[in-house]
């Protein structure tokens, strides 16, 4: 994900312009971020890119079988994925088998790609996915946010996965990343197929858009971002541009906030940077500012607890901005459950980073709980 409500674009033509979105977002401070991780990142060149820790977005394994999928969500829209099969899986026996959902304003490229391949690795078919709207996947317009659909998208890859001959149904876990994190649990709660859940630096998009980070946005404050929304439709739907919101900003400053150089350094360079077929770079992570208020409805954590005795892992960086989520769902959840802090990482540091990400814990929570 990129960091919720910085920049607003207008069109795909148009460069990234203050709004008031901006101004309410860079009043949050997270402590320590700076302190803690974000000095390097503050002083490193405009296009430079943190390739510590073994970042690996575009990782690939000769020891993995990529197929590109399609399948249909249960509106009708098609669903892209990449299917990863281990070379030596025996296809005449039925396997676990692992979902992976991308962070939110990213694609199947950036980060769950990597998890999918390096949990192929580990023995399980794995299939990445774009949520509808985003990426390879249908969706109009493009960028929209649905998170009932979001959620939908990761039911309709189980739909796909416990089809296939070589996937056992009985033993189909999800990994959910940033944003997915919360569209995951959204769908868990009410698909008992998924039998293990693990969530990796996970935003609640719903609490992060109403409240923002450390609820430092005041409910007057959120009043002002529906309103300009609501507004903004009036123009759309009598035939104006379709204009952006949030996302990534693509021009560095002396006063951007620590948070977002730290998206910075995944989405804008090319460490993580990248841009579907058909879209612009001027519009990745950017969704559109009439669609992103529907996440002020958006509560996953509600009812978290019914996903139990199916299992929980929630993983998060000790230095993470996006820290609070994970813990606010621990809390919540029923057992069992499971919070694991990285030490030294970031939020975006378990994008990619595979000395700072543990799949070693990832493998043994799959390998317990889909058996």
């Amino acid at each position: 994900m990129s960091t919720h409500r910085p920049v607003q674009l207008q069109s795909a033509q148009e460069t990234p312009v203050p709004s008031v979105e901006r101004r309410l977002f860079l009043k949050e401070t997270v402590a320590g971020v700076a302190a803690l991780g974000m000095a390097a990142t503050l002083s490193m060149p405009a296009m430079a890119q943190d390739m510590s820790n073994g970042a690996a977005n575009f990782y690939t394994s000769d020891k993995v079988i990529v197929q590109k999928v399609t399948f249909k969500n249960q509106y009708q829209m098609k669903v892209a994925g990449n299917l990863f099969i281990p070379k030596n899986l025996d296809r005449q026996a039925k396997n676990a088998a692992i979902v992976v959902g991308h962070p939110m304003g990213a694609v199947k490229e950036q980060s769950a790609n990597l998890y999918a391949t390096k949990m192929a690795e580990k023995g399980f078919v794995t299939l990445s996915l774009d949520l509808s709207f985003w990426g390879e996947s249908d969706g109009r317009p493009r960028n929209a946010v649905s998170p009932d659909i979001y959620a939908e998208d990761f039911s309709a890859a189980v739909d796909y996965l416990g089809t296939q001959s070589f996937v056992d149904r009985q033993r189909i876990g999800a990994i959910g990343i940033c944003g997915s994190g919360s569209f995951v649990i959204s769908a868990a709660k009410i698909d008992p197929r998924m039998k293990a859940i693990a969530t990796l630096s996970m935003y609640d998009m719903g609490a992060a858009n109403r409240n923002a980070l450390n609820h430092s946005q005041t409910l007057a404050q959120r009043k002002q971002i529906i309103a300009e929304a609501a507004e903004q439709r009036y123009a759309e739907f009598s035939g104006g541009e379709t204009r952006y919101t949030s996302g990534t900003e693509h021009e560095l400053k002396k006063d951007t906030h620590p948070i977002q150089r730290e998206f910075f350094d995944f989405y804008r360079t090319p460490r993580g940077q990248f841009t579907p077929k058909g879209s612009s770079p001027k519009l990745t992570t950017h969704p559109t500012l009439t669609s992103n208020v529907k996440f002020m409805n958006f509560y996953p954590f509600n009812d978290i607890e019914t996903i139990s005795p199916r299992p929980l892992l929630f993983i998060t960086g000790d230095v993470a901005h996006s820290r609070e989520f994970s813990e606010a769902a621990y809390k919540l959840a029923a057992e069992p459950k499971e919070l694991v802090i990285v030490p030294g990482a970031g939020h975006v540091d378990l994008y990619d980073k595979v000395n700072l990400i543990p799949f070693d814990k990832l493998t043994s929570f799959f390998a317990t709980h889909l058996k």
